[in-house]
């Protein structure tokens, strides 16, 4: 509806500078309260069944017996209205409910700022701040405290039933435990759809991995409705591949070349970590395993007598860092690092480092879910290159991927 051009001259008439629109006893407020009001007005009317200052019809009863005050917070801050009450106590308003205190767009920007990373606390101090609301750590809590139904729903919520690739990693936090600060480990599950799109499958807070940790992410995703999973990358997750063979014993994992390299630098001093990485890539970018067992022994050679931890770590870990060298580029390149998930951890850190420490493992998977709903909407795109790898997935797995 289209406000005539008069109307909000005559409103602007005053206007000198921007409290007179937006402060507290502006414009804005002003008319935000006396539309309010009236459409209260209006809806007593309706209830009773004639206008203020008629008579009542023949046979009513009830009447109108003034009003009650009560401050509502909207978006632009606290507004002191009148509700007007009936005699028989029957009324019951539409627009601002009995008993509510909040009006529609004010809970969003609470979760909005929680999403952010900032602390009830912070929180409180800002709408004080901005809006001139003092709002209680309660209140603030109990808003917050609702989205945990929309992470239970999201976490529990159908999956696809087949995902060509699953990325697996995890993300430091810090929580609060017992009375101590101790780190926990996120970790989150991207799948990658037949149609190439990603979509973050849950997440799971953990002091401790292992087996049976997997055991019980792995076959939660399989209750979910997940029947195949064709390749699984992960960064050497402790306890991971056993418990996948236990649930989706066709899967292959894929280690993360990304981070082994990392890993293989941790023991290599400056001056030597660009020869040795240069050294290293002849194994992953061999054209097949035996090539890639030739080009490793070659790096032995080299450097083992200085450096005999890499070697023997890729030795140890070659069942995990093999399989992408069967298949052909399209696919290398989609299986080669978990960055998919590494991109979104880099993402939550910029809102987890803003604390020191999270109250709780359920304050963790608030902040996160909402920020991981905010960074999701952005994945729209196929990731590349997938139609050239989903052909190659066909006749790399054959019966096990079958498009609509």
């Amino acid at each position: 509806m289209a406000i005539r051009k008069e109307i909000i001259e005559e409103l602007m008439a005053e206007y000198k500078k921007p409290d007179d629109l937006i402060g507290e006893g502006g414009l804005i407020r002003q008319l935000s309260k006396a539309l309010l009001e009236q459409a209260l007005k209006g809806e007593m009317t309706h209830h009773l069944g004639y206008e203020k200052n008629h008579s009542r019809p023949e046979g009513a009863e009830n009447a109108r017996n003034g009003q009650t005050k009560k401050k509502i917070i909207t978006r632009d801050g606290p507004i002191d209205i009148g509700v007007p009450r009936d005699r028989e106590a029957t009324f019951e308003p539409q627009i601002v409910k009995k008993h509510q205190r909040r009006f529609e767009g004010f809970d969003d920007k609470i979760i909005s700022m929680y999403a952010r990373g900032m602390t009830v606390r912070e929180i409180q101090g800002h709408l004080l701040e901005i809006y001139g609301t003092e709002v209680s750590p309660d209140l603030i809590s109990t808003v917050t405290d609702g989205v945990m139904e929309e992470v239970t729903a999201w976490q529990t919520r159908p999956l696809e039933r087949i995902y060509p690739i699953v990325y697996l990693d995890a993300v430091r936090i810090k929580v609060r435990h017992n009375s101590q600060i101790v780190n926990k480990a996120v970790y989150m599950a991207i799948g990658v759809n037949l149609e190439g799109n990603k979509e973050a499958l849950g997440l799971w807070i953990a002091e401790n991995e292992g087996a049976k940790f997997w055991m019980n992410v792995i076959t939660e995703i399989k209750n979910r409705g997940v029947e195949d999973i064709l390749i699984a990358c992960v960064d050497g997750l402790k306890g991971f591949p056993e418990a996948l063979e236990a649930v989706f014993p066709n899967t292959e994992v894929q280690l993360c070349i990304v981070h082994m390299i990392r890993n293989s630098l941790k023991y290599v001093s400056w001056k030597d970590r660009k020869a040795v990485a240069k050294d290293l890539k002849p194994v992953y970018a061999a054209i097949n395993e035996q090539q890639a067992k030739e080009a490793l022994d070659d790096f032995a050679k080299k450097w083992d007598e200085k450096y005999p931890t890499i070697s023997a770590m890729w030795q140890r870990l070659w069942q995990g860092i093999i399989p992408f060298l069967k298949y052909p580029e399209y696919i290398r390149k989609a299986i080669y690092t978990t960055n998919a998930i590494e991109s979104l951890h880099s993402n939550l850190r910029k809102v987890t480092k803003l604390r020191g420490a999270f109250p709780s493992d359920e304050s963790v998977a608030k902040v996160i879910y909402l920020r991981l709903r905010n960074i999701t909407k952005k994945w729209t795109m196929p990731i590349r290159p997938w139609r050239q790898a989903i052909n190659q997935f066909m006749i790399h797995f054959p019966g096990r991927v079958q498009l609509d």
